[in-house]
């Protein structure tokens, strides 16, 4: 995939090369030339100086031809700007743009600009880490080799699918309570905001879920 990064930070930085050590043409924009001669180092992508909306700039990076542009400098004004001249203008398939203030990021939702808050994020993350409970069986089978526990779905499961929680033989989604009503989730059945899921594990692969539940230890 070719992908413009418009910003040098700490969010574009580690974007870019992550998304250069997973094979991706990476090309990356921004006025500090001291922020992009560090990028340079065990970097294989490109690094233009310029203002990541200047057309002339955008065109020279490459955009006509990016899959993805990622805004992400330390301007909420100039990130959206950005984004919606690649979005508009060059018609660049996937969009993004960093938002410092997260309380723009309704504004922007209506204009059709998808956002994301390193600030928003951060603060669930670490609600997440403070109010985490360790995964308590409600009961187990056999001679303890199965447990069935229950979770309350945290804003990480939120869109997911049953079937990203479920290990054929490991794991499986046994019910989901809804707004007070049980059901019998399919694979396709997605989670919902407050949703108590019921899983039933086999106890040897309780790390397993915990990975796949964000509750792995550096996760």
């Amino acid at each position: 995939m070719k992908i413009i990064v418009m910003g040098c930070g700490r969010v574009g930085e580690q974007f870019a090369r992550l998304m250069d050590a997973e094979g991706h043409e990476v090309t990356v924009v921004d006025t500090d030339e001291t922020a992009l001669e560090k990028m340079k180092q065990g970097f294989g992508g490109r690094v233009i100086v310029g203002v990541g909306f200047d057309r002339q700039i955008l065109i020279q990076a490459g955009i006509e031809q990016a899959e993805a542009f990622a805004a992400t400098s330390n301007s909420d004004n100039a990130n959206i700007i950005a984004a919606r001249i690649a979005r508009n203008i060059f018609h660049v398939p996937k969009v993004v743009a960093s938002l410092y203030d997260p309380r723009r990021a309704e504004i922007y939702r209506r204009l059709g600009l998808l956002t994301f808050s390193s600030t928003a994020l951060g603060a669930e993350r670490v609600r997440e880490l403070l109010t985490y409970q360790e995964l308590e069986p409600m009961m187990t089978f056999g001679s303890g080799e199965v447990a069935l526990v229950n979770i309350e779905a945290s804003p990480l499961l939120e869109g997911k699918q049953v079937r990203d929680l479920t290990i054929p033989g490991e794991i499986h989604v046994v019910s989901i309570s809804r707004q007070g009503q049980a059901l019998l989730p399919l694979l396709g059945t997605t989670i919902q905001a407050r949703d108590i899921i019921y899983i039933a594990v086999l106890t040897s692969a309780l790390d397993r879920l915990k990975a796949l539940l964000g509750y792995a230890e550096g996760v």
